[in-house]
């Protein structure tokens, strides 16, 4: 089993429909959506209106929830799924699930409800759930391939805060991918297929 999160970077990407076909179809991977463009919309409205970080990071879910669906009205095989039940049951056909994390999210209340627990450590925490063996991130940021160190990836801002700790627990093996890489998409589906990319 995999979890791989969709950067919310890639929504204006043209590059966005290769990466959604080679991850639609497939029932062996749960693909969990960022925020991008919806989720920079509920920081400019909190800095705009003031309002508390619990009711901003329900705004996030919901943004993440909104790529979710434009990713799966844009590709078929991918199919929006909101509880472990209906993971598996879309699994079981054949299909991708694309996860919507409102509602599994808000139902534990040990989960941070600030900025610095994006989809990003959201996924780490779903790959804990699914006992997911390995766990891939997809950035639109330009990677070095080797020597990828995920502390320092956080102070960077390439990933959230509390992803290092997150992907630990989650006990998957972490992998990270780049758009910009022009192997990147070859290096998906090999890491798929053999599991043979290097781990960070």
């Amino acid at each position: 089993m995999w979890v791989v999160k969709l950067g919310g970077s890639l929504a204006d990407s043209e590059r966005l429909p290769a990466w959604l076909d080679a991850l639609a179809g497939r029932s062996d991977l749960v693909l969990v959506p960022g925020g991008g463009p919806f989720a920079d919309q509920v920081r400019l409205a909190q800095a705009r209106w003031g309002f508390a970080d619990e009711a901003a990071h329900h705004l996030a879910l919901l943004a993440m929830e909104q790529y979710g669906r434009m990713v799966c009205a844009i590709q078929a095989g991918l199919t929006p799924v909101a509880s472990l039940d209906e993971i598996r049951r879309t699994l079981d056909a054949g299909c991708t699930p694309v996860w919507m994390p409102v509602d599994m999210v808000l139902a534990d209340p040990r989960i941070p409800q600030t900025w610095d627990m994006t989809s990003d450590s959201l996924a780490a925490w779903l790959s804990a759930i699914l006992s997911a063996s390995g766990l891939l991130l997809v950035k639109s940021a330009v990677l070095a391939w080797d020597s990828i160190d995920l502390s320092a990836l956080a102070r960077a801002g390439v990933v959230d805060r509390l992803f290092p700790d997150y992907a630990v627990v989650s006990g998957a093996r972490v992998y990270l991918l780049s758009i910009q890489d022009p192997h990147g998409l070859d290096r998906l589906r090999c890491l798929l297929s053999e599991s043979r990319l290097g781990t960070f």
